[in-house]
């Protein structure tokens, strides 16, 4: 019931702010945290997610089946399937901050190894003290 008492709630100041557009997404927990965590250790339960959107649509009654849209807040590490399923409840949107920062960072952290001694400086690298660097 909370759940529908939120979502009238939310629609109402949608509609206010929009008119009959009452565009909003929601940030719902279903275990999802924030930051890295080894495999195994954080267990999603998209299944809130389905159960909310059954609930709502069966008190809208006008046949949308998807009333609610999601944000997957957390989703960094999180299975395919779990993420499959979610998306498949509504979710439309998902924040992946923890591995965007990780991938951008492991490929400047490699890239800068393997090129180490031609960015040392503008001029001077393995290939002789006056060449350039600037294709590095």
């Amino acid at each position: 019931e909370e759940v529908w008492q939120v979502y009238e709630k939310l629609t109402s100041v949608g509609k206010a702010a929009n008119g009959d557009d009452a565009m909003f997404t929601v940030a719902a927990a279903f275990g999802n945290v924030h930051g890295v965590y080894a495999p195994g250790n954080v267990r999603l339960d998209p299944e809130i997610l389905h159960n909310t959107q059954k609930y709502i649509a069966e008190k809208l009654g006008d046949g949308n089946k998807k009333p609610v849209s999601f944000v997957f807040h957390g989703g960094s590490g999180s299975s395919v399937e779990d993420i499959r399923y979610a998306i498949k409840a509504g979710v439309i949107k998902m924040n992946i901050d923890t591995d965007t920062q990780w991938a951008f960072w492991d490929g400047v952290r490699a890239y800068e190894l393997k090129n180490r001694d031609y960015l040392q400086g503008q001029i001077g690298n393995p290939d002789g003290d006056d060449k350039p660097n600037k294709k590095y």
